[in-house]
């Protein structure tokens, strides 16, 4: 058995709480919000996020960061990208290098640039790269806890912390690879989100299958352009931190990067859809972010550049198709 700190209440939160107390873990969970904390301990659902799903009585939540840090030995961030700088200086006063930190945070933060290993490092210390892992790959919380067979990925520049994520939450039908490659599974994670809304633009604009697996494969193409600059392997990008996580959220119903795309394209404001969505599409945030991240780098990144101009600039989800489609021609 092993004493889990789960920081973070949504889908994929609860879901990894759930599916690590089937398979016999001691779990904490922290939210911030009391409804969610009430719910969980006294009904055994999350009410606000997968409320069909039964909680194991074994999972305990808190909103208080130091009942749930303590007597753990692994510590799962899953929150969106962008509160996990703030929470980082919160949690590092209860932390001891004996822990193991894993993050599911798909995205990048949007001020600096920085994925969440390199905020891990700016906020706790280098010395925590080697007891850092990226879990990452094609998995939807609803599905995964429905029993669906599932493969992800524990990335960590030490093998034997991968090793230990990857036993720990192989359970049934969640199966987990290793690899090393830290960099490109970060990238993998966070840059498919922005290449679903481009895919979700094309399906709300009326276009069918040709149009969706043109985007897919250019998008990968993208991220692996951005990937490799900054260190990260082809391969990984490959398999399913990439091209799997990659397909699954440009084309799978769940997705709520895909679904803000929809919306875009059938016309609707990026205001009005955010303000109906019940968790974080971490894509708009993360394409400023991946954007800034190649001009920097002097990254051609014309998909991404388009959404952008949609999110952030009134382009609207026809023109930026029609700016694709008009670059000029080359070889791929």
């Amino acid at each position: 058995m092993t004493r889990i700190s789960i920081i973070g209440a949504g889908s994929c939160g609860t879901a990894l709480a759930i599916l690590a107390a089937r398979a016999g873990h001691d779990v904490k969970l922290w939210s911030r919000r009391d409804d969610v904390v009430d719910s969980i301990n006294s009904r055994h659902i999350n009410s606000r996020y997968l409320s069909a799903a039964e909680i194991p009585n074994t999972v305990r939540a808190s909103t208080e960061l130091t009942t749930c840090l303590s007597g753990t030995s692994l510590v799962l961030l899953a929150t969106p990208s962008h509160a996990l700088r703030d929470l980082l200086g919160e949690m590092r006063s209860g932390l001891d290098q004996s822990r193991i930190i894993v993050s599911v945070a798909k995205g990048i933060e949007i001020e600096t640039g920085k994925r969440v290993s390199e905020l891990v490092d700016e906020i706790l210390g280098e010395s925590w790269s080697q007891r850092f892992v990226c879990l990452s790959g094609p998995s939807f919380a609803k599905e995964v806890i429905g029993g669906h067979p599932t493969a992800i990925v524990a990335a960590s520049r030490n093998e034997a912390s991968a090793r230990v994520v990857q036993e720990v939450f192989s359970f049934e039908n969640l199966r987990i690879y290793t690899n090393n490659d830290v960099v490109g599974t970060e990238f993998g994670g966070s840059v498919k989100n922005v290449m679903a809304i481009a895919a979700g633009m094309t399906v709300g604009l009326g276009f069918g299958a040709n149009s969706v697996a043109a985007l897919i494969t250019r998008g990968l193409a993208e991220i692996a352009r951005l990937a490799l600059s900054h260190g990260g392997q082809l391969e990984t990008l490959m398999g399913l931190a990439g091209l799997g996580d990659l397909v699954l959220t440009s084309t799978g119903s769940l997705s709520r990067n895909r679904f803000v795309g929809e919306e875009l394209g059938k016309g609707r404001s990026l205001e009005e859809i955010t303000s109906g969505l019940n968790e974080v599409a971490e894509g708009i945030k993360t394409t400023r972010a991946v954007k800034q991240l190649a001009q920097k780098a002097g990254i051609e990144m014309p998909i991404t550049s388009v959404v952008d101009s949609v999110l952030y600039e009134g382009t609207t989800a026809r023109d930026a198709v029609t700016e694709l489609m008009t670059r000029p021609l080359r070889q791929e």
